[in-house]
């Protein structure tokens, strides 16, 4: 079993199919969310995780996006948000809206349980890399699961608690962990129980950022692309 986990696409097509093709052959792709948002191709994005089949939960971008609701989002992602609504066909709106909060998986003999924030609060908490212990425990406690996926920091951990694994593959087109790079998870069995590697591949920053601009989004959120930020 080898499987890619990725998260936090934000409509960035050039990073996404740059992660595709890092990757290389897999099972199968989990997603946790807020394949939209921040980023000029959304319907693109939406498209190709749809052809690819995609097993994915909603983000809160996600469904900022569908509503236009967006006065809890600073102003740069208010912003985004607003134009990603306009820019989304009516199908693609209809599948975002479609989305669950949460996702299990069997694959093999190991449940996999998704969330884009957590099990307390599906949408919006943060769990970051150091995050105790004792509460990535009670997280996998709670959702009885051997791996627990979850998104939304854009920072990325894989850790190993008493067998079990909790992975935050980061992001795919907008990292915040001072790597530009796109971010992603290939998780794998052989037969000697689960690993989870976290990998980074680049991808054209500045053609990105070019045709943000040119979608009209806020001038720093293209910017930050090149830092990581």
């Amino acid at each position: 079993m080898r499987v890619l986990i990725l998260s936090d696409v934000h409509s960035n097509l050039s990073a996404l199919e740059e992660v595709i093709k890092d990757a290389g052959p897999v099972d199968c792709i989990l997603s946790a969310g807020d394949i939209v948002g921040y980023g000029p191709w959304p319907n693109e994005c939406i498209d190709l995780s749809r052809e690819l089949g995609f097993h994915s939960v909603a983000g809160n971008h996600d469904e900022a996006c569908v509503t236009g609701l967006a006065s809890d989002f600073n102003p740069y992602a208010e912003e985004a948000i607003h134009i990603t609504h306009r820019l989304l066909r009516a199908e693609n709106l209809a599948y975002l809206a479609r989305l669950p909060k949460s996702l299990e998986r069997i694959l093999g003999n190991c449940r996999v349980v998704i969330y884009h924030g957590s099990p307390r609060d599906p949408l919006n908490e943060y769990i970051f890399p150091y995050a105790a212990d004792s509460l990535l425990e009670s997280l996998i406690q709670q959702t009885r699961s051997e791996v627990l996926v979850l998104g939304h920091t854009h920072v990325s951990f894989v850790r190993r608690l008493d067998g079990r694994l909790i992975v935050n593959p980061g992001s795919v087109g907008q990292p915040r962990d001072r790597d530009p790079r796109a971010s992603y998870v290939i998780l794998e069995d052989k037969g000697e129980g689960v690993m989870g590697w976290v990998k980074r591949v680049g991808y054209p920053v500045e053609s990105v950022a070019k045709k943000m601009l040119q979608e009209g989004f806020p001038k720093v959120l293209a910017q930050r692309l090149f830092y990581g930020l």
